[in-house]
């Protein structure tokens, strides 16, 4: 049997193409994540993984769809052949039932994991440098300097409960406490 398994990170973004890509490659049976490929428990693919059998062909249209990191990749895939089963991405081209597919499986899966880590280490250089200039990332803070000193002046001078505080700075009471 031809599974299908669908992912998008969130839940704004549209399961309508990977579904239609799958149903066109013959799946019968489709589960569909919307939770970022990070997360290693994903409700439908452990579902899927579950009811995998011998025989079955697990189908994404992208392998990114499947795993975000390398390891992850190649433990699911792992998991999928102990099963007796497959696993198939139409984007690439690769199909683990054929020793040449499994060949290209893991070329590919060792290209994307290498482009991951390049793009990580350049943000983290492009920060680095940001910081050397002076600039600052992040949030800005919800209380200037001068609002943390009348959040403490309010506290320990006027005894205010802290999401009374927190309502009159319209932050959380947890921003407060920080404070």
């Amino acid at each position: 049997m031809i599974i299908g398994y669908a992912r998008v990170s969130t839940d704004d973004q549209s399961l309508d193409g990977q579904l239609d890509a799958l149903r066109a490659a013959g799946a019968e049976r489709i589960f569909a994540d919307k939770i970022t490929g990070i997360v290693r428990r994903r409700p439908e693919l452990d579902r899927l993984l579950d009811q995998l059998r011998q025989g079955d062909v697990i189908t994404v249209t992208k392998y990114d769809r499947l795993a975000r990191s390398l390891r992850d990749l190649l433990d699911i895939v792992d998991s999928i052949q102990a099963r007796g089963a497959g696993f198939r991405s139409l984007a690439e081209d690769i199909d683990t039932t054929t020793p040449a597919g499994r060949l290209v499986f893991h070329v590919f899966a060792s290209i994307a994991q290498f482009e991951r880590e390049r793009i990580s280490e350049r943000t983290k250089e492009g920060l680095e440098a940001a910081r050397k200039r002076g600039r600052v990332g992040g949030r800005p803070p919800a209380l200037s300097a001068a609002q943390k000193v009348e959040v403490r002046r309010m506290r320990d001078q006027e005894l205010r409960p802290l999401p009374e505080i927190a309502q009159l700075f319209r932050v959380s009471a947890k921003t407060i406490r920080r404070v």
